[in-house]
Parts: C-alpha cells; structure tokens; sequence
C-alpha cells in the first residue's frame, strides 16, 4: 500500500550541527519524500530561541521530524508542544493521560477491562482535528511502549499531492470548499470497536461539521496544499453529491501514492512531530495480543486560507 524508506537515508545529509551554549545537534533529511531526523537534541530542557527557530524552520521544510531517544515526562511533552501555540484537547476526554488533559493517550492497552486509550486511532488517513474550525498545526506523538511488531506510521505529502495533479483539475479545484465531519465515519468506527463511547449531545456540538478550502495555502512555507482527507472530508460544498464523491474519491486515492509516502517505523521514546497542515496520516496497525502506547499532543493552527 505504501512505500517503506529507511529512517537513515544511505548518504547521510546532515544540516550543520547548531553552535551555542547548548549541545550540538543535527537535522537528517531522510531518504524520503518527507520528513528528517533530529540527532543529538535533549527535549527534557526548554531550547533557546535559537535553537528553537531552527527547530520550526526544519519543520516547514520537511513537515515531519523524527526526535530520537526522547526519554522525558508528560509534563516536558507538553512543555515543548507549547513552544508552537496553544494546545487543543480532543473531545474524547476519557482517553486523557490523568493529570495532564493536553495528552491524548494512544493505545490498545486495558486496564479493569477498559481501555486507556484510542486503540483504533488512525484507521484511515486523516489529518488530525481537520474537524475543527480552527483545525491543528500538528502534532506530537510520544512512544512509550511499542509492541514487537506493527504499529508503523505512514505520512503523505499533500504539497506533492497538489503539485502532482494535472494542471485542468487544479483549475478546477482552486476556488472550492469541503466540509470536515468528526462523526462522518464514527459510527463505522463503533461497529469496529463497540468500545469507543457514544458521542453525547455536548460532544457533538463540539465537533459540529465545518468547511474549509479544497486547496490552502501554507502559512510558513508559502506552499500550496491539497486539504483533504478520507476520514473527515464529508462533500464538496455546492456539488451534486454523485460529483462531489466522485472528485473526492479521485483525490484521496492521487493523495496516498506511493511515491509521496514516509512510512515511520518506531524506535523507542521517539517523539515524532508532523504537520497537520501540509500531511495525512495513517497507522499501519497493532497485533491484539502486543500492548501499545504512545502520548499525543496536537498544536492548535490557524483557519486555512
């Protein structure tokens, strides 16, 4: 379904390691059509300005960064989220980490027969909180207990995505809106997974459909992106809805090609950072019997344009 790179790429690139006061680090493009790695870098420490603007640059050119060896609390987790905007809380509030309501817990693991966490989060590809009227920057997804095997993550450009499509559909693409639906697969998700809650009135006011561009415009980068998804990209505003599936349909198989696929294979305590703006993800999966956890922050962004 998607193409695997190694995290490594073969001729390593590195972009020279940072001069101050703190220790040296290094970002690696990797061998991908995304994404670099972050060498050397302790999170368990606030970074100067400095750092920190190098940091957010290398995050707008290469839209994921791959953190290694992040052994650090909750409270750094958040800590560093907050250095890119305020955070967002998702409305299932059930699967918070206790004590810190930023931190969505990611995982198959129960505990007294519940579960702690989405264990189905990222079924199909999806950009996180798309849903919402002011939709994520991105966000930071922290591993604390990986199984042996699964649990990839694959991450799609959507700048490539957009660049990519013949010049006539872009054409007609441009001047178009999408509604973004949180509930618009969720009641397939609770066939799957009789576990997750039934949403009340209050929650569903919460994630109340919204619509956005087709097409945005990266606030950083300057880049345009397709703006789309098929976990929450309901219809197209003012289409009969046969055309507007039918150009949905066409963007979301164009938008998860091969060659615009970073598949993330997790080590552990990586902290992985993405661009809720500029890609879409989606988890390759866990073994039932294999616990896996990880811990979820999500910046909140601007509304697209």
């Amino acid at each position: 379904m998607s193409a695997v790179y190694a995290s490594i790429p073969s001729t390593p690139t590195p972009v020279g390691p940072f001069a101050s006061s703190e220790a040296p680090f290094v970002i690696r493009p990797l061998a991908a059509p995304l994404g670099a790695e972050v060498l050397d870098l302790n999170l368990d420490q606030p970074l100067s300005d400095e750092a920190f603007s190098r940091i957010r640059q290398a995050f707008s050119d290469h839209h994921v960064l791959v953190f290694r060896k992040q052994d650090i609390t909750p409270a750094q987790h958040v800590q560093f989220s907050r250095r890119f905007g305020p955070l967002q809380i998702h409305v299932l509030r059930q699967f918070q980490l206790p004590g810190h309501e930023e931190i969505l817990q990611i995982s198959n693991i129960r505990e007294n027969g519940k579960p702690i966490g989405l264990g189905d989060a990222g079924a199909f590809w999806h950009s996180d909180l798309s849903y919402k009227a002011v939709p994520s920057l991105g966000s930071l997804l922290h591993a604390r207990e990986l199984p042996a095997t699964g649990g990839d993550t694959h991450f799609s450009n959507m700048h490539l995505a957009w660049e990519t499509l013949p010049a006539s559909l872009q054409k007609v693409l441009l001047p178009l809106k999408a509604e973004h639906s949180y509930v618009k697969r969720y009641a397939e998700q609770r066939a799957k997974a009789p576990w997750r809650p039934a949403l009340t009135q209050a929650q569903l006011d919460e994630v109340a459909p919204v619509v956005h561009p087709v097409v945005t415009t990266h606030p950083e980068n300057g880049r345009k992106t397709l703006f789309v998804n098929e976990h929450f990209t309901s219809r197209i505003v003012g289409l009969p809805q046969d055309e507007s599936e039918d150009i949905l349909q066409q963007l979301f198989a164009h938008s998860v090609r091969p060659e615009f696929i970073y598949t993330h294979q997790w080590q552990k305590d990586d902290m992985v950072f993405w661009d809720n703006r500029s890609v879409i993800h989606l988890a390759g999966g866990t073994p039932d019997d294999q616990r896996r956890r990880l811990n979820r922050t999500t910046v909140e962004g601007a509304v697209p344009v």
